[in-house]
């Protein structure tokens, strides 16, 4: 029972997102690993990214920066902590501001179209917890936008 009840806490501290997108498995894995896709669609609705920096190895260094509609920047940064392309992605993750989480990403084949599944944990607040899910809601909605137009190469 003790073991149970911890689980179902530690749930309450993890965000977990699952979505399909109309686009090859090595394509959806491939934007989450350049500058120059991320600088498209990483971030929130109607936010600008400013800066995308990635060192994409494992032990390697990711850092971006992303500018809110009134102007202010947030910063946020991380190291990958494990590639198997085009299956899965781990990285911390880490407001300049905020307490570092750990991402999990993995990328499924889902009949031609890719199946991702984004986990990340824990957070010291639900309300922490429903904020990102607000945003990395809205980013992938960016992304799937950002798919729909990227080249396939």
């Amino acid at each position: 029972m003790a073991q149970a009840n911890k689980k179902a806490g530690q749930a309450e501290f993890e965000l977990a997102i699952t979505r399909i997108f109309n686009a090859p498995r090595s394509l959806v894995f491939k934007v989450w690993s350049a500058p120059e896709h991320l600088m498209r669609w990483w971030g929130p609705k109607d936010f600008t990214c400013t800066l995308a920096r990635t060192d994409f190895r494992p032990g390697g260094a990711w850092r971006t920066s992303i500018r809110s509609p009134e102007g202010t920047d947030h910063g946020a940064r991380g190291v990958y902590r494990e590639i198997v392309e085009p299956e899965r992605l781990v990285f911390t993750f880490a407001w300049d501001d905020g307490s570092e989480t750990l991402v999990t990403v993995t990328f499924e084949d889902h009949n031609g179209r890719t199946k991702l599944t984004f986990r990340q944990a824990p957070f010291e607040t639900v309300e922490s917890r429903d904020s990102h899910q607000e945003g990395w809601g809205e980013c992938l909605d960016r992304l799937e936008a950002y798919l729909a137009s990227a080249p396939a190469t």
